[in-house]
């Protein structure tokens, strides 16, 4: 994998992001599915923490640079495929039979936000990095899918919030919302608390997958019933 790499502490699988500003682009999509199964390959794995080895930023959504000149060729087949194989991320994240972390060092932004929820927990730096709904000022409308799973991972208002106005929110308040378990203040601290959280599991996969499959259920169902014709219509931007 070229911008994926999995080390282990333990029985704690760590998957860092390794290309910058880690957009997703069809080979981030496909690379991440790829190291997903890998991790569950390992029988003796017990958990799984997703980090960025970035400076400055955790994941800065889909890759524009690919998406526009994609759309302006109409390479429609790439773009339905690289959403398709998202919403494919997406759903193993959510169905995964072990916790998954996001130790968020730095700005989380749009597809990058919604990755992080769609993990079950989340950590986060205090003093630096942002997460952030920008699609309201790109006129790019969420999913129905993505509404669903931001929505186990946020309240109600702050997702409201976020969503209309676009605005940036820190490590700090989002720890106030619950939405990460805690801020820290280095890197280092962030890493090794979510290490930490991750080394305190230990349950079976059969019924921590399940609990998983019951507890998502009506979100898989919104993704596969409501965001594929939008995908196959490609009515992605307003």
């Amino acid at each position: 994998m070229q911008h994926l790499t999995i080390t282990y502490t333990g029985n704690v699988a760590t998957l860092t992001m390794t290309n910058g500003e880690n957009r997703h682009n069809p080979v981030f999509a496909k690379e991440m599915l790829l190291a997903l199964d890998d991790v569950k390959s390992n029988e003796s794995c017990k958990a799984l923490v997703i980090t960025s080895n970035d400076e400055k930023c955790f994941s800065l959504g889909i890759d524009t640079d690919w998406l526009m000149p994609a759309m302006k060729a109409g390479r429609n087949d790439e773009i339905k495929q690289f959403m398709h194989d998202m919403d494919n991320v997406f759903k193993t994240l959510l169905l995964y039979p072990l916790p998954v972390i996001a130790a968020i060092n730095g700005h989380a932004f749009g597809n990058g936000a919604i990755l992080a929820c769609a993990c079950d927990f989340r950590f986060m730096r205090s003093d630096k990095g942002f997460f952030c709904f920008p699609e309201v000022d790109l006129s790019i409308p969420f999913l129905p899918g993505m509404i669903e799973f931001v929505k186990k991972a946020m309240p109600y208002y702050r997702f409201n919030e976020m969503k209309l106005s676009g605005r940036r929110v820190s490590g700090k308040e989002l720890e106030q919302d619950h939405v990460v378990e805690k801020a820290y203040d280095t890197h280092e601290s962030l890493l090794e608390g979510a290490l930490n959280y991750a080394k305190t599991f230990d349950k079976k996969r059969g019924i921590f997958g399940e609990h998983k499959k019951r507890l998502h259920k009506h979100i898989v169902h919104t993704i596969d019933s409501e965001n594929k014709p939008l995908i196959e219509a490609l009515s992605l931007m307003a």
